[in-house]
């Protein structure tokens, strides 16, 4: 489908102004709430609502509330999103005002950071028990072994490995297998862990989820566990996993349903409170898989969260060419 001139017009006035422009190309690098675009931008939280009300009403930019805070992303395909791209490829790369909002995006990030591997710094060691205020552990591994099947596999890749939970779990079953983390003292925890496990096969990187740097379509399953719900973008991440999977095989996501426990943002570095199934189901059709299925495991207690289990398939060569 293409714009009418009429929307060709809605579009280029609500992108054809300074802050507008700035905020696409700030919602360009990753998806961010409406006080962290006011941090970057220095301007106040009506104006850049109202700026970014327009952006969204011309299609350019989408809304979705999180709990008591508002994101807001680029549209991720259509005209509009291509008009954007192509408007920000114009801009001269050295543009001052923007190097400087990236500048201060990137301290917004670094605090970010900094906050949460203090927290998994302090955490670390207590890690599992944390996860298990909130749902029944035994229940969720059950349901994460009947998602990832029988096996075996001939790599498992756990991205975001923690303690190594998951790894010691479906570790048994694989014929190799990969953690990465980027908390060191996760990784430490993780190895004793595995050792203990008696999985010599294992091995326990320092990585970064959004960027592996391993090679596509090299593991039969991908794990990411409990780890979406941290970061600035998960969509980013879903990607990278899905990159991942071979032929024929599965990406497995565990998080957490939408909730509304704010505690979790403020005290836990949650990010995200939780992820709705069509949210996800987009996310992992975009990055090339299929046969996504979901599963929800209810709180042990009314207070609790609902863990949500998607199983997503890359298919084989010979299925797409049937289809």
């Amino acid at each position: 489908m293409t714009l009418s001139t009429i929307q060709a017009v809605e579009v280029l006035r609500a992108a054809g102004e300074p802050t507008r422009l700035r905020i696409l190309a700030l919602l360009a690098r990753e998806e961010l709430a409406v006080l962290e675009l006011c941090r970057v931008l220095d301007q106040s939280q009506p104006r850049v609502s109202r700026h970014l009300k327009l952006l969204a009403e011309a299609g350019l930019v989408e809304r979705f509330p999180d709990g008591a805070w508002v994101f807001y992303r680029l549209v991720t395909g259509g005209d509009a999103r291509q008009l954007v791209d192509e408007t920000l490829a114009l801009i001269d790369p050295t543009d001052l005002g923007l190097g400087r909002d990236a500048e201060r995006l990137q301290s917004v990030r670094g605090e970010r950071s900094a906050e949460a591997g203090e927290y998994f710094a302090r955490n670390a060691a207590r890690w599992d028990e944390i996860r298990s205020l909130y749902v029944s552990e035994t229940a969720v591994e059950d349901a994460i072994l009947q998602a990832a099947g029988p096996g075996p596999f001939k790599r498992l890749v756990d991205l975001g490995s923690g303690t190594g939970r998951m790894l010691t779990l479906l570790g048994p079953q694989a014929e190799a297998a990969l953690g990465l983390d980027l908390s060191q003292q996760m990784l430490n925890i993780a190895r004793n862990h595995v050792a203990e496990a008696g999985l010599e096969r294992c091995e326990l990187r320092h990585g970064d989820i959004f960027g592996t740097r391993l090679p596509d379509q090299s593991a039969d399953l991908v794990v990411v566990h409990q780890v979406l719900h941290y970061l600035a973008d998960p969509a980013a991440a879903v990607r990278e996993a899905a990159r991942l999977v071979a032929e024929g095989g599965r990406l497995l996501i565990v998080d957490f349903a939408p909730h509304t426990l704010e505690f979790l943002r403020e005290q836990h570095q949650h990010r995200r409170l939780g992820f709705s199934e069509p949210e996800m189901e987009r996310w992992l059709n975009e990055a090339g898989l299929s046969k996504v299925r979901a599963a929800a495991l209810p709180p042990a207690r009314s207070e609790g969260l609902t863990v949500k289990i998607w199983v997503a398939e890359r298919a084989r060569q010979s299925q797409r060419s049937a289809a």
